[in-house]
Order: C-alpha cells, then structure tokens, then sequence
C-alpha cells in the first residue's frame, strides 16, 4: 500500500477508491483524523490551538515510543465530511500548512469503512 509521506494526492485518491471499491456507503458523513507529531510538546500544543481555532475539533496529545526507542507526541485534528476526494485534498493541504507553520509533523490522515444501510 502506498504511504502518504510517498504521494500525499495519491495516498488520498487511493485510499478513497479502495473504500468506494469495498463497497463504504458514499451517502455516509465520514470522521476523517489527520494525524500529526511531533517531540517538542510546545510547538505540538500550538499546532493543536491552531486548529482548534479552524474549528476542528482536537484530540489529546498521547506520548509513543517510536520503534528506534524515541519518544514522540502525537493528536489527531478530527474532521466530517462525505468520502469526497477534492473535500479531503483541501483539507490535507490545510494541514500540511499548519504542520508548516508549527514545525511539527503531518503523518496524513484516516477513516473507517461504513457499512451501507
């Protein structure tokens, strides 16, 4: 599968498509969590008010141990919306500047299939 760091436009469309293929209800409002990290608590804490005041709702930051042994933290920036391509681009874009700015890093971003009903 391919990584977003790879091809972040691709990473999107891909993912979108496996889950159109697989049958995910399109009519479905969908939680998208855009992930991002970082190991300087300050910088993250200000990346996460930052989209807090783009009205995303933010998650806790959680600490991880990276498999080299480093610790890092980590939130998700949750956003709704169908399984629209053009909507989720416009969001990536949207954190991959806030990850910018903040110099914090964006790992892309997820979703779960929805059963149609």
């Amino acid at each position: 599968m391919m990584d977003y760091i790879d091809d972040p436009k691709g990473f999107t469309t891909n993912i979108v498509n496996m889950l159109i293929e697989d049958g995910s209800d399109l009519d479905a409002i969908y939680t998208i969590e855009h992930h991002f990290s970082s190991t300087n608590f300050d910088k993250l804490e200000k990346a996460a008010v930052a989209a807090f005041k783009l009205n995303y709702e933010v998650t806790d930051a959680e600490e991880f141990d990276t498999d080299d042994g480093q610790e890092i933290l980590a939130f998700d920036v949750i956003a709704e919306c169908k399984l629209d391509i053009e909507v989720i681009q416009a969001q990536v874009a949207q954190m991959e500047k806030l990850a910018a700015e903040y110099q914090v890093e964006y790992d892309g971003w997820g979703t779960e299939f929805i059963e149609p009903e």
